[in-house]
């Protein structure tokens, strides 16, 4: 099997994953705002996030993000990682 995942995308007639999240009431928001906290890192980057910071669940740690227009139809998990890079250790026995 082919994972079909990878060639072929949401379904047009479906519209985006679109998640509610607790938006602020005001734009842009005050600068010593919190970043929104979301463990829906399926959910679909909108026009009216740019802007806006989020922090999303990698599961372990929040890890914050900063929207920009760039990121627009992508999804919100696509920026934080969620894996460790492999890094080799040198053992003092030789």
């Amino acid at each position: 099997m082919f994972p079909t995942r990878a060639l072929f995308g949401r379904s047009v007639w479906k519209g985006p994953n679109i998640v509610p999240l607790p938006l602020p009431r005001v734009f842009p928001p005050p600068v010593n705002t919190p970043p929104i906290r979301t463990t829906k890192r399926a959910a679909t980057i909108l026009p009216n996030f740019v802007g806006l910071r989020f922090a999303v669940h990698n599961g372990k740690t929040y890890v914050e993000i900063q929207v920009t227009e760039e990121m627009v139809g992508r999804k919100l998990g696509e920026y934080v990682a969620t894996r460790k890079r492999f890094t080799y250790k040198q053992s003092k026995n030789k």
